[in-house]
């Protein structure tokens, strides 16, 4: 039941001789992981600006790229909502570059603001110091939201992969710590868990881009001691205690090793009361929401994070939306 614009990709890489992602050096990894956006990412559409920022972090300032959407959705003091995006590679590769289209679609998609933001990666900065430059990153826009003109008050997180998981901790650490409360968390095909022990790695570990080579690619180079496994900060399904959190949208793919640890997320979301929608695209492999030039199904599932977006982020009933 693999779609056949998924088959058909797998088939081109194959052909292409395009090396495995934990055959490379983290360097010509990132190098051909921005490369491969010319061969499965639509154009970057228009938005209304593009602004590129430093903000303070622990180590050093942390770039930050703001984007505001072509036609705002409708607030009374002209103040935009914004999701806060972390994005994917395995804490390894990935920067503001590499999911810039998909940040594009979800602003002009979901008329927000989106912050996307350029956490520290590994080797060279092992954990916690993703997570660390995702919760500075975030603290910061909720203190200086009014001078960009964000609204403080509905501020969303999210992330695809790596960034799901960064995603998912921020809105834990932010629960946990007394702030503001976040409005809406994003999941998009989230690591939860570094056990890496769900029956899905095993099941679709092979053969579906994503392999569990590649995943013990990541994990090593982004967790230096195995007990880290056990932090809830590197696997926040592990947390003991994950109600009172902000709503959740849950991305998963049918065919990703990474499958079982969003659905088993969701759950756990669910059985402790916080609201969490697990929506599974059954014939979809990991890494597909940033495909659109050649996976229909990707833009379908850029709409649904949109509208969802959209609906979460507005202003609340009767309630200041400044």
């Amino acid at each position: 039941m693999l779609h056949p614009q998924a088959r058909a990709l797998l088939d081109l890489i194959e052909q292409l001789g395009l090396p495995p992602t934990h055959t490379l050096s983290p360097e010509q990894a990132r190098l051909a992981y921005r490369e491969r956006r010319a061969l499965t990412q639509p154009e970057p559409p228009p938005v209304a600006q593009v602004q590129d920022l430093q903000v303070p972090g622990l180590a050093g300032p942390i770039a930050l790229r703001l984007y505001r959407p072509l036609q705002p959705a409708p607030t009374g003091a002209g103040l935009l909502p914004v999701l806060v995006y972390f994005h994917g590679g395995g804490w390894v590769i990935g920067d503001l570059d590499t999911h810039d289209t998909l940040c594009r679609e979800l602003a002009n998609g979901a008329g927000c603001a989106i912050a996307a933001v350029d956490y520290r990666l590994g080797p060279e900065h092992r954990f916690p110091a993703a997570v660390d430059d995702c919760l500075a990153a975030t603290r910061w826009l909720q203190r200086n939201a009014a001078t960009l003109r964000l609204d403080a008050s509905r501020i969303a997180v999210g992330g695809d992969s790596a960034g799901g998981n960064l995603a998912a901790v921020v809105a834990i650490t932010a629960r946990d710590a007394g702030w503001p409360a976040l409005v809406f968390q994003l999941l998009i095909y989230p690591a939860t868990d570094m056990r890496r022990g769900a029956p899905s790695h095993t099941t679709n570990g092979e053969g579906y881009l994503l392999t569990r080579d590649t995943i013990s690619y990541f994990h090593d180079h982004y967790i230096a001691d195995p007990a880290h496994d056990l932090d809830w900060r590197a696997s926040p399904l592990l947390h003991p205690d994950l109600s009172q959190l902000p709503p959740a949208l849950v991305l998963t793919a049918g065919y990703d090793p990474l499958r079982d640890e969003g659905l088993d997320y969701s759950q756990r979301l669910s059985e402790a009361g916080s609201r969490a929608t697990c929506v599974s695209f059954e014939r979809q492999i990991h890494g597909f929401i940033t495909m659109g030039n050649v996976i229909d199904e990707a833009n379908a599932a850029v709409l649904l994070c949109a509208d969802a977006l959209r609906r979460e982020l507005a202003p609340r009933t009767g309630g200041d939306d400044g």
